[in-house]
């Protein structure tokens, strides 16, 4: 297969986008459709797609948001909403692009991006056990403050907060 395609993620991904988010995550962590949307239109440069012949292989929604806040799952957005930090919402690989190196080729393009937009941190909640994938792009993990460990709960039992410097 040659190299997939990096664009941008729009609403005409949508639909491919909700089917691989649906096949990648449990049902608890799968977005409504709107809440979803919401994300393509929040600092649309850091989303990103990895296609290949017309096929959505990898995505990843990325925003500016505010230091140790991240958004509820299944929030919408508004779209006029900045931040100092760039938030990794949601990396998800197809089963036929796992391996590949897609995913690190995404997020490496989104620190590229955030850099130029003058963001110096990044910020995820690792679920699922994906706390390992996410220390080998130079993540860590941090205890998260007090006002943040509701909200990592809601990603799940295994759910970390984690950061890294850009």
């Amino acid at each position: 297969m040659s190299a997939p395609i990096l664009s941008p993620l729009r609403p005409r991904h949508l639909p491919q986008a909700l089917a691989l988010q649906a096949q990648a995550y449990p049902a608890f962590l799968v977005e409504p459709e709107d809440a979803f949307a919401s994300r393509l239109h929040v600092a649309a440069p850091f989303n990103l797609a990895a296609e290949h012949d017309g096929a959505l292989l990898a995505y990843l929604l990325a925003h500016g948001w505010t230091h140790e806040s991240p958004p509820p799952v299944g929030a919408v957005l508004d779209p006029a909403t900045t931040g100092d930090t760039l938030y990794l919402h949601d990396l998800a690989v197809s089963a036929a692009a796992r391996g590949t190196g897609i995913g690190r080729r995404l997020v490496e393009a989104a620190f590229k991006d955030a850099v130029a937009a003058g963001l110096t941190r990044a910020e995820l909640i690792a679920v699922e056990g994906a706390a390992g994938y996410w220390r080998r792009l130079g993540f860590e993990a941090a205890t998260p403050s007090p006002a943040l460990v509701a909200k990592v709960a809601n990603y799940g039992p295994a759910a970390q907060w984690m950061w890294r410097p850009l």
